[in-house]
């Protein structure tokens, strides 16, 4: 009895949701929206050589001091 209702659902065809525009319409506009994003990201790739780097001074009463600098900042 199981087996016959699943071949039932199976027969049976279900009409899609129709759509407001064809199927490409939605693949072009996702791509340009990313196509924006992505320029949007490159456009701020420059933004770390706009000034030159300023060297960080040792500070002693720093909560968390920076021991990457290898005996340098002293």
């Amino acid at each position: 009895m199981l087996l016959q209702q699943i071949a039932v659902s199976v027969a049976e065809h279900e009409e899609r949701a129709p759509l407001w525009a064809e199927p490409w319409v939605f693949g072009v506009s996702i791509f340009s929206i990313l196509l924006v994003l992505m320029f949007i990201t490159l456009s701020y790739s420059n933004l770390g050589n706009r000034h030159s780097p300023v060297d960080e001074h040792s500070d002693p009463h720093r909560q968390h001091p920076n021991k990457h600098d290898h005996g340098q900042g002293h």
